[in-house]
């Protein structure tokens, strides 16, 4: 069965048939709504599903409202309206954030930190501008405990370096000592501040020998270490604890704390 016509509702057989906006259309009755100018598939302009012309096809404007005292008191509620509502969303999303990164621990410490540096820097920028030329630096509490670790770690350091540069007064001797041929806790001779200790010359051979009694530990380089029952050859004494020998277990020659070997 052949369509009716969107314009004439005839039939509208295939030789003559324009299918176009959802319709089927003679090609005489396929013309503008308006002016009834013939129209093709190629100049034609669609509108609610009706053809139209170049020239009449409906176009959209905007409406004109009339400035009354009723639309001017209507547009003015309006706007109380909407700031009423943009106020009371800010109250009710003030301190939440507008941020998409989530709010956790850890996003909090580096927006913190990220503020410190930025007030600190501006604190440096204003005194700079004064012509002080010094830094500011706010005192919060990361900078304390940024201060903190820094003059631990300094005071670390100031106490290796003291370690490594005082002058050891001597090594203790060992404990429960039953020898009575020992002198009771020699003292190293002290050195005066920056005075180089001068090298200790070798003694010739023919002195006496020595074993050590207990293991010692050289503690600076002019020093020899023991073990128990070493041997020490060609021992001489120093000063009033220490003597000079060679250890014939290692051939390492100088200075050996004298409570810790006896004659043999």
């Amino acid at each position: 069965m052949n369509p009716p016509c969107g314009r004439c509702s005839k039939p509208v057989y295939p030789t003559e048939k324009i299918n176009c906006l959802d319709k089927n259309w003679h090609k005489g009755c396929f013309s503008c709504e308006v002016c009834k100018m013939a129209l093709s598939m190629n100049n034609y302009k669609g509108f609610e599903k009706k053809p139209y012309c170049s020239m009449h096809y409906p176009k959209t404007s905007f409406t004109i409202v009339t400035d009354t005292p009723e639309n001017l008191r209507l547009k003015q509620q309006t706007m109380l309206n909407s700031q009423a509502l943009y106020k009371e969303d800010f109250e009710k999303s003030k301190g939440k954030g507008f941020s998409v990164v989530a709010d956790t621990p850890e996003m909090q410490r580096v927006k913190k930190t990220q503020d410190q540096i930025s007030h600190a820097l501006y604190k440096e920028d204003f005194e700079k501008s004064k012509g002080k030329g010094f830094s500011v630096v706010v005192d919060t509490p990361e900078m304390q405990r940024v201060k903190k670790t820094q003059d631990q770690i300094s005071n670390i350091k100031y106490h290796e370096d003291f370690e490594k540069s005082k002058v050891r007064s001597d090594a203790p001797p060992p404990e429960n000592r039953n020898y009575e041929d020992q002198p009771p806790n020699p003292e190293r001779f002290n050195q005066p501040a920056g005075q180089i200790r001068p090298p200790v010359a070798a003694p010739t051979s023919g002195g006496r020998r020595f074993q050590a009694l207990y293991s010692y530990q050289a503690a600076e380089g002019d020093e020899v270490s023991l073990q128990e029952g070493d041997l020490i050859l060609d021992v001489e004494p120093i000063d009033e604890g220490w003597v000079f020998g060679c250890n014939q277990r290692t051939g390492q020659r100088g200075m050996l704390p004298a409570n810790y070997v006896r004659p043999v």
